[in-house]
């Protein structure tokens, strides 16, 4: 019987240490997004700017996005569900519309077009534009 007296002190504790795993912070997620844009549009290869807006997708998005894609990586691990969900309503369709132009830059096969692109993306995601 004495054994089951740590269960619920243990589940308590897995409790508060997951809590902060699990906080949504969209104004981050943006954050992390706009400076993976810039990433995009600062990097001299096609497949690094690709990688970049993707990253860009997967804040936005979130893990359970339709474009959510884990290979190239998740910047934005542990900081929410993704910009959109964890923002709120009436940010949304903004946010909708930047992950759009994320997914036209992600088609473009010319890299001084995709860096164009990505600066879009990038200014679209600045404070003034996605204001919380």
């Amino acid at each position: 019987m004495r054994k089951f007296a740590a269960a619920p002190a243990l589940g308590a504790w897995l409790a508060v240490v997951a809590m902060p795993a699990l906080a949504a912070n969209a104004a981050l997620e943006i954050k992390t997004a706009a400076t993976h844009a810039g990433m995009a549009a600062a990097s001299n290869t096609l497949q690094t700017v690709h990688m970049h807006l993707h990253h860009v997708l997967n804040c936005l998005e979130g893990p359970k996005g339709a474009d959510f894609d884990a290979k190239p990586g998740d910047p934005c691990k542990g900081q929410g569900s993704g910009a959109i969900m964890d923002s709120a309503p009436d940010k949304r369709k903004a946010l909708e519309a930047t992950a759009h132009q994320a997914k036209m830059a992600l088609t473009e096969t010319d890299l001084a077009k995709a860096k164009a692109m990505a600066a879009k993306v990038q200014k679209s995601l600045s404070p003034t534009s996605t204001s919380q």
